[in-house]
C-alpha cells in the first residue's frame, strides 16, 4: 500500500525528514520534530521549511524540566544510534511518524508497469492456438497444453503418461497434431487426408523418431469412417482408422484437411492419435474438437461451407 503524504525519514540522509506526497518524494526536507510535537500538514510553494525552533525558557518549570528530560533520553537514545551505524553500517530507520507498516519506497523507486493486455483466446483456458495456422482448438476435460513432448507440431495431450507397452519408453492416452502441408501441389482436402493416414499411424503406433516401437508394430487396420466436414467455416475431409497393434490395445487414427483461412491459406492437415481401450480418450472427441475449431480470433459458432456436414 503507498503511504499518505507526511513528512517521514529521509532514505538518503537519514537524521532529516522529507515530504512524500503519496505519490513521490519532494525536494522538501526539515529537522526531525521533537517527541510529541503535532505532525504540520504539505509545505506550501516557497523555500525549503527551516528545522522547527526548540522550546523556549518561557515555559513553566514544571514543563520545561518534562522537555529537558524527554530531550535527554533522545539525545541518548540517538546517540546510541549513531555509534551503532559508525561500527556497523547503516542500521534500521527508526519508525516515521506517523508509523507505517508499508515501506516507503526510495528515490530512485517506480511503481510497477501495468500488465499488458492479451488476447482473449490466449488466456481462455478452454482454448488452444495454432498461430502459425491461425486457428484455434477447443481443450476438453482432460486434455491440456503439450508439456515434455518431443513430437513436433503437437497442440494438445491427454493429462499423464504412462509406460509403453513395449517398455521403450513413456507414452500417451492421447495427442492432436497440427501442421501446413508443404512440399505438395495437391489442394484437395480428400486427397489430403486419404494421402496422409497412412503415414500418421505409421508414426503414431509403428516407430518413433528414434525407430523403436512402443506398440511392437502395427499389425492391422481398417476404415472406421470418412467424409466431407466443415472446419472453421472452410469444406475439409476426414479419414479415421482402427489400428491393431503387436501389443497394447492398439487405437484410433484420424487425419483431417481443411484449406487455412490466413496467409497463403495453405492446406493445414490436423491428426488425431487415440488410444483404444478404458483408458483412452473416446472416439468421439475427435468429432467434439473437429467442430469446435476456429479461426483465430473468431468466436462465431456458425459453420461454412459443409457446415451441416460432420464426422460419423
Amino acid at each position: 500500500m503507498t503511504p499518505p503524504p507526511g513528512w517521514y525519514r529521509d532514505p538518503t540522509a537519514p537524521h532529516t525528514e522529507r515530504w512524500w506526497d503519496g505519490t513521490a518524494w519532494t525536494e522538501h526536507r526539515r529537522a526531525p520534530e521533537p517527541a510529541g510535537h503535532p505532525v504540520p500538514g504539505p509545505p506550501v510553494p516557497g523555500p525549503l521549511p527551516s528545522p522547527v525552533p526548540g522550546d523556549g525558557a518561557a515555559r513553566s518549570g514544571a514543563v520545561a524540566l518534562t522537555v529537558a528530560g524527554a530531550v535527554l533520553v533522545a539525545a541518548v537514545v540517538t546517540g546510541a544510534v549513531l555509534l551503532t551505524e559508525n561500527d556497523a553500517g547503516p542500521g534500521p530507520a527508526a519508525s516515521p511518524t506517523p508509523t507505517l507498516a508499508p515501506t516507503l519506497p526510495t528515490q530512485e523507486s517506480t511503481p510497477p508497469p501495468s500488465p499488458a493486455p492479451t488476447e482473449p483466446s490466449a488466456d481462455d483456458p478452454a482454448v488452444v492456438e495454432d498461430q502459425l495456422n491461425g486457428i484455434t482448438f477447443p481443450l476438453l476435460d482432460g486434455w491440456v497444453r503439450p508439456r515434455g513432448v518431443s513430437q513436433e507440431n503437437v497442440v494438445m495431450t491427454t493429462d499423464g503418461t504412462y509406460d509403453c507397452p513395449s517398455g521403450t519408453g513413456f507414452c500417451r492416452h492421447g495427442m492432436v497434431f497440427s501442421r501446413t502441408a508443404t512440399a505438395t501441389d495437391e489442394t484437395s482436402p480428400k486427397a489430403l487426408a486419404e494421402d496422409d493416414i497412412a503415414e500418421a499411424a505409421d508414426e503414431a503406433y509403428d516407430r518413433d523418431a528414434l525407430g523403436r516401437r512402443p506398440y511392437g508394430g502395427i499389425e492391422s487396420h481398417r476404415l472406421v469412417d470418412s467424409g466431407p466436414v466443415a472446419v472453421a467455416g472452410r469444406a475439409g475431409y476426414f479419414v479415421r482408422w482402427r489400428v491393431t497393434t503387436a501389443e497394447g490395445p492398439g487405437g484410433y487414427v484420424q487425419s483431417l484437411a481443411f484449406q487455412s483461412s490466413v496467409g497463403t491459406e495453405s492446406p493445414v492437415i490436423v491428426r488425431y492419435v487415440f488410444d483404444a481401450g478404458e483408458d483412452g480418450p473416446p472416439p468421439g472427441d475427435m468429432d467434439r474438437i473437429t467442430k469446435g475449431i476456429r479461426v483465430r480470433g473468431d468466436t462465431d459458432p456458425g459453420g461454412g461451407v459443409g457446415s451441416s456436414v460432420g464426422p460419423g
